[in-house]
């Protein structure tokens, strides 16, 4: 059962995602919570940028290391709309997130258990607690209608 801060910050996840969508990038939004407090945001940017890594977790993650100066985020979590792809798994180890809550699972580039799970990896040095399928129906609805509106075109 899902806690209502779990709700309440997905909700907002669920915002940059729409920001995403009206800005025509795949509509994927996060937040980076501490002591229940948004500390960092990011949604795709990835064609405004034309950077294949300006992805929501981390344009997110590199807001959260400057607003603590510093690298890591042990007492964080973050919260998406969509399962991590391996990049961004992997930059949440690397920035030691403690938990991750994301909404609906990704069956072609999930890398939080659908394809391969990065961040439950025992041969790395750091593993992140996971909450999944928060607002799961939301959040795949937002990605539906923007890939149901491209093939439209």
């Amino acid at each position: 059962m899902a806690k209502d801060e779990d709700i309440y910050f997905m909700k907002e996840a669920i915002k940059e995602a729409g920001y995403a969508f009206q800005e025509d990038e795949v509509p994927v939004g996060c937040v980076i919570v501490k002591d229940k407090r948004i500390i960092a945001r990011g949604h795709n940017q990835v064609e405004l940028l034309q950077d294949s890594t300006a992805h929501a977790e981390m344009i997110a993650l590199t807001a959260a290391c400057e607003a603590l100066k510093s690298k890591w985020l042990n007492d964080c979590t973050l919260y998406v709309t969509i399962e991590p792809c391996s990049m961004c798994a992997g930059a949440m180890v690397l920035a030691r997130i403690k938990r991750l809550v994301f909404g609906c699972f990704d069956p072609k580039t999930g890398a939080c258990g659908s394809v391969v799970n990065i961040i439950h990896n025992k041969k790395l040095n750091h593993r992140i607690l996971i909450t999944s399928g928060i607002l799961k129906e939301d959040c795949k609805i937002i990605l539906q209608e923007f890939f149901k509106g491209k093939r439209k075109k």
